[in-house]
């Protein structure tokens, strides 16, 4: 039987480009999107889409029997810039959603869960260098702390009653396709954009803060991948640790310069500051090398290329 899959959050920034790409792998009718709002008009009409909120459960029942769905990926969140100003609402949503939704699975509504996890699991604490799988992990902020919880709730359904839940720690995404929307690494989105724009780019990030990053297609594959691998090779149910480059805002705007030779950066940085300097510098996911064969395609070279000159097609088309 083909998948049909019920993405939860499908307005976000990686909701986006993995419905994209599913419909791509099962078909725009296998998959159905949702938010609590409305999507952009390309998502909602390529294929189902429905207003849903995350946290009520009943409604998600609801549309998991109106489509026959098989799988669930909950994308729905409140990020980590975002959840410092509302602790109680991010909290609220970034658990009580993932609780309703391993629920159904225990209730065997549903076969298979992805929920993403994230590097903000890990804190001050943490080796900051090639952070290993398993490690210190004693989150500073809001995100980070329901992520933590998150995982070994994953992991317990999973212990507790044979859940077929998968999650990846996700680095900072960058895409041409989403804007920025409240993460601490959004500045390595945002500064393409005004790299075309306006020719410069003031950071709330210091030059020297080197943070793990991923371009978006490569993050839709590897979560594909995971979602596609055998239950047998996946050995790990909190989440898997997941890299491909790692670079400071100082790299990736010398890498702009090569194609945009008067772009210039200043530096200011603010409140998030203190959240990437809790943050790995660079991830160690030799597990998810062996347990499932991932491979990054992209570095900070080729996905500079693609950026910029996506931005400027996008410009251009306006």
């Amino acid at each position: 039987m083909s998948e049909v899959i019920l993405i939860l959050g499908a307005s976000g920034q990686i909701g986006n480009e993995l419905t994209e790409k599913l419909r791509e792998v099962y078909g725009n009718n296998q998959v159905i999107a949702s938010d609590i709002r409305t999507g952009n008009s390309m998502m909602m009409n390529a294929g189902p889409f429905e207003i849903i909120d995350a946290t009520d459960k009943d409604t998600i029942l609801k549309m998991i029997k109106k489509y026959h769905v098989t799988q669930v990926y909950l994308l729905a969140a409140m990020l980590s810039a975002t959840a410092e100003q509302y602790p109680e609402k991010a909290w609220s949503l970034n658990m009580n959603s993932l609780l309703a939704v391993l629920d159904l699975a225990k209730e065997k509504h549903i076969k298979q869960v992805y929920w993403p996890s994230s590097i903000a699991v890990f804190g001050p604490t943490t080796p900051k260098e090639k952070t290993p799988q398993k490690t210190i992990m004693e989150p500073s902020t809001v995100y980070g702390i329901s992520k933590l919880s998150g995982e070994f709730w994953c992991n317990y359904y999973h212990e507790k009653y044979g859940v077929d839940v998968r999650s990846l720690r996700y680095p900072g995404i960058i895409s041409w396709k989403t804007k920025p929307g409240g993460g601490t690494t959004d500045y390595a989105v945002d500064i393409y954009f005004k790299a075309i724009e306006s020719g410069h780019y003031n950071c709330f990030l210091s030059k020297e803060t080197r943070l793990p990053m991923m371009y978006m297609n490569d993050a839709v594959e590897a979560t594909i991948q995971l979602m596609q691998a055998k239950p047998s090779d996946i050995k790990i149910r909190t989440a898997y640790n997941l890299a491909s480059m790692d670079f400071s805002p100082e790299e990736i705007a010398s890498e702009i310069k090569k194609h945009i030779p008067g772009f210039t950066i200043t530096y200011s940085p603010d409140f998030r500051q203190k959240i990437a300097d809790s943050w790995p510098s660079s991830i160690d996911d030799t597990a998810a090398k062996k347990d499932w064969n991932w491979q990054p395609k992209y570095t900070l070279q080729s996905m500079t290329e693609t950026m910029l000159k996506n931005i400027k097609k996008g410009e251009r088309s306006l």
